[in-house]
């Protein structure tokens, strides 16, 4: 099975209240989300993590350790904080700023940040993080009317990894939810 997730943010006290999550403190979100990971998840399943999986976390390995699947990570604006504290090859099967992919059935590209042109992007799909469930920015607009442009932040996606069908429907009732932003 292969899943997708981005902007876990591990170890990230003020993720909690920034992006209101629905935890007490970090230590408690923590441990939710590996439980939510793990309950999903299993030995050969591949889970792309499409950038910022931590951010001011003490011990990023201890939370890795804990994982099931191969992981392959897309950098995030926030990955730089632990990655040199880490033998990346020990936990990823890859490391990469963009990746464009196929899951047998689908194109995909994937890159931290939200694209609005990729290659073959009129017959593909474009999954990104970055943006959490901000829906201010300017560029929502033209984020919500595509449909082959998907958020799989955990904030959008249950905090959990996501199959690609749930990520299009989690996508889906988000952007119906928020037309009128």
């Amino acid at each position: 099975m292969i899943y997708f997730t981005a902007d876990t943010h591990f170890g990230h006290a003020n993720a909690v209240w920034m992006c209101g999550r629905p935890y007490p403190d970090v230590e408690v979100m923590n441990e939710a989300m590996i439980a939510a990971w793990n309950e999903r998840v299993h030995g050969n399943d591949t889970v792309y993590i499409v950038g910022d999986m931590f951010f001011r976390c003490a011990d990023p390995e201890s939370i890795l350790r804990r994982l099931k699947g191969k992981k392959r990570l897309i950098v995030g604006n926030h990955d730089g904080s632990w990655m040199g504290k880490v033998d990346l090859n020990r936990y990823f099967l890859s490391v990469d700023h963009l990746l464009e992919i196929s899951d047998g059935v689908h194109a995909l590209t994937l890159c931290h940040y939200p694209m609005l042109t990729w290659k073959h992007a009129r017959r593909s799909y474009m999954i990104h993080g970055h943006i959490h469930a901000d829906t201010n920015a300017d560029f929502w607009p033209l984020i919500r009317c595509r449909d082959n442009v998907l958020n799989a932040g955990v904030d959008l996606n249950g905090y959990h990894p996501v199959t690609f069908d749930e990520l299009v429907e989690n996508n889906r009732k988000f952007k119906m939810a928020h037309e009128e932003e």
